[in-house]
Formats: structure tokens, sequence, C-alpha cells
């Protein structure tokens, strides 16, 4: 590759990585499988179902684990159903052979996120997940545990997303002020803290709803189907109280908003990451890549909220209107990307406010 900068790749190196073999395809790519800054990974024709979730460790393959902790094999080439409380693990259609100042991060897709659909990207002798070092070579596996709806998926269902990365050019909050007064990346008055903090929205807008809570022992999702199922059969929404408060019960998922609207300019990439471990018993924001162009205005949007799906721990937790809930970090692309984030692709969320995920008709 000639472009050697540091920062996220764009969708045209990206290709190009995969021209060169250094991302390999077992099957030809599938539409609008290059994102701006990341890669959506697919699903291969074999689920394994575990006992447990594991990392393999330096000294084990994938493959290795699968044969002490395996339950059964079955085949998705026709779809199969995942149930609810299960851990699953799916060999993906893509592998890598990195260059050595090439390294990789996965994160779920913002719609398996919102589905509350738990995966993290497995490597051979990986010490974490999701996780691939500078230079990885070897296969690519999906954990998968759906914890609200059980949920049907076959070979080619894209469930997560990597990115690649030169470098570490992550912006500092002096770099993200900077920036914001050039390019307005939050509404407001944005706090820089590590990232760009964000507040959670419980007073909403002109109406009174705030956010949706998932409903239990519902019908089975097809995480490929878009627009198929109606949002009442599967959610309760959550109206505005005398109080701008919510009580998050450790047995439920809900899906809420940031009060920012948030903007990721072209020549950058975000994340959303926890804003402190220390400051709240909750899980915000399973999916945490913002490609460049996210809220952007000349991609179809001005400015975007970012959706949370927000799990309590083991205690039942308040959480009030304005509370710090997350943060975004950004890091600067190593190029433009040739296509922004938004209507030229089809994006679901550009523009968004309170969204559930794609499959949903009025939510």
């Amino acid at each position: 590759m000639t472009n050697k900068a540091e920062g996220i790749l764009p969708d045209r190196d990206i290709n190009r990585l995969i021209e060169e073999g250094a991302i390999t395809l077992a099957e030809p790519a599938a539409d609008n499988q290059v994102q701006p800054a990341s890669l959506d990974l697919r699903l291969g024709r074999k689920a394994t179902r575990v006992r447990a979730s594991f990392l393999p460790g330096p000294d084990f393959s994938v493959a290795d684990k699968l044969t002490q902790l395996g339950l059964h094999e079955f085949d998705l080439s026709e779809g199969a159903v995942l149930e609810t409380g299960c851990v699953y693990i799916v060999p993906l259609l893509e592998s890598l052979a990195l260059p050595a100042d090439i390294a990789a991060s996965a994160n779920p897709k913002s719609s398996t996120g919102r589905l509350d659909v738990f995966t993290r990207v497995i490597t051979d002798e990986a010490r974490a997940f999701d996780q691939m070092p500078d230079g990885y070579s070897g296969p690519l596996y999906l954990e998968i545990s759906p914890r609200t709806f059980p949920i049907l998926v076959r070979a080619g269902s894209r469930l997560s997303q990597i990115r690649f990365r030169r470098g570490n050019a992550m912006l500092d909050d002096a770099a993200l002020l900077d920036l914001h007064k050039r390019e307005t990346l939050a509404s407001g008055s944005p706090r820089f803290i590590n990232g760009l903090a964000l507040s959670i929205d419980l007073q909403g807008g002109d109406g009174d709803l705030v956010g949706y809570r998932a409903k239990r022992y519902t019908g089975v999702i097809d995480v490929d189907q878009v627009g198929a199922y109606d949002m009442s059969a599967f959610w309760e929404p959550i109206a505005r109280g005398e109080r701008p408060e919510i009580v998050l019960d450790p047995a439920q998922f809900y899906i809420l908003v940031s009060a920012e609207a948030v903007h990721v300019p072209a020549g950058y990439a975000a994340e959303m990451v926890p804003f402190d471990p220390f400051v709240g018993e909750f899980r915000v924001h399973y999916a945490g890549f913002f490609d460049p162009g996210f809220g952007h205005a000349p991609a179809g949007g001005h400015g975007s909220r970012a959706v949370l799906e927000v799990r309590s721990h083991e205690v039942p937790f308040i959480l009030e209107h304005g509370q710090t809930i997350g943060r975004l970090v950004y890091e600067p692309m190593a190029a433009a990307p040739d296509t922004l984030y938004g209507a030229a692709l089809g994006s679901n969320y550009q523009a968004q406010g309170l969204k559930l995920s794609k499959h949903f008709r009025g939510g």
C-alpha cells in the first residue's frame, strides 16, 4: 500500500488490502460490505454452541477450544435460530494476513447492538476480544449471544464490523476542542473529558417519548429483514415522567438517546467508549463505531443523536437527565474515504433521533 499516513484506513485502502490478499474473502464481497471506515464481517456456514464464552490464550487456536467446549455444531446455510442465553461460535467468511504495520479492531454493527445481541470477534491465540494486533495472520470467529430476542441468522449475515488502523493517532482533548471550533462536533456546550462526553436525554422533544424498553419472550427476529416487524410486538415506549429520570431494571434492555447531536467530520472516525466504570452500574452502547460523515450536513445529516443501548448490571440504577453516560473518541482517517456515511450508502441511521434498529416499523 502506498499510503503510509497514520490513522483509520478508508474504504479504498480496505479494498486494496482485499486485492493484495491481506484480507481474504471466502466468498465474493457483498453489496456495501466495505463501509467508509470499516468492513462488515459475514457469518460462515457452520455454528457451534459452546458451554461458555472463552479466550483461547497464547497456546491455543479457537478450533482447539471448540473441541473442548463445543456442545453441538449445526448448519447455517439455510438459516438457524440462535436462542437467548446461549453462546455460539461461528467462523467468519473473512480472514486476515495483515501487514506488520496494520492492526485491527472489531465491534458489533449498530443494528446488532440495538437488538441486544452480544458479539465479539475472537482470533487464534487471543488474549483479548475484538483486537487483532499488528501483522495478525489467521482466521476470525464471532462469538454471538442473544440477550433479549431470539434471532434468525444465516451464512452471510452481518453482525459485526472491523476497522484497520496504522499507528495510534487518537485526538487528545486539546485537539478535539480545536476540531470542534472548526467543524462543530456536538450541539450545545460540549465537554471534552478524554473524548467528547455525552449525556442522556430523558426530557424528550416535542412529544413525551424518551426511550423504549424491550419486551421479553417475543418472537424471532430475522437479522437480514428490514422493516419487517411491528415495533409494538417487541418494545414498550417509555414516556417522560414527572421527573426526568428512569430506573434501570437489571433484567431489562433499553434504547435511549444522547442529549447532544454529534458530528463526525469527513476526515475522522469515532468510537463510543465507556465514560467511567465507577460512575454508574450500567453498560452503554454495544456498537461503538461512528463512520466519517455521521451527522455531517453534506452527507445528509445535521448532527445526529447517539442512540444508546443500555443495560443495568446487578442492581437497579437511576439515570437522570443530563447524566454523563459515555464518550466519543476521535481518530483521524489515514485518508478521506471515497464515500461518506449517509444517503449515498443508504445508511439507516443518518440524521437519527431516538430510533430502533432497521428491523422495525414505527420506531
